[in-house]
């Protein structure tokens, strides 16, 4: 495989200035782990889906499965997911249950993504 000249040294040099702050600011592995499971939950578009109609309104999964024109089950499993992850929670309402996002943190990520994307 041939390397792209803007892709790779000339040269092989370790710089010892950039090691020095890569290994004080690193995160554990485990960390990062966590951090590339989070971001797997938003590589669902099914999931994002509800998570853009969890942005204006809480709601139940009859609903979700009308807006998004899924089934139930279906929204069911995605919300289970989301839920499992702490990017959803839901509460009873008689004999409903409404979803609603678990904090703005969720809001944050999804609008830091779109724009990143809206800049290409």
């Amino acid at each position: 495989m041939e390397k792209h000249k803007d892709e790779a040294c000339d040269y092989y040099e370790i710089h010892e200035d950039s090691m020095e702050i890569i290994n004080k600011t690193m995160p554990e592995e485990t960390e990062l782990e966590d951090l590339a499971d989070l971001f797997k939950i938003f590589g669902d578009s099914t999931r994002i889906r509800i998570l853009f109609v969890l942005f204006e309104t809480e709601v139940c999964v009859c609903d979700l499965a009308k807006a998004l024109n899924m089934t139930q089950s279906a929204i069911s499993h995605q919300l289970r997911i989301l839920k499992q992850n702490k990017l959803v929670k839901n509460r009873r309402e008689g004999k409903s249950i409404f979803y609603f996002l678990a904090d703005d943190h969720v809001r944050t990520i999804i609008n830091q993504g779109r724009e990143h994307i809206e800049e290409n």
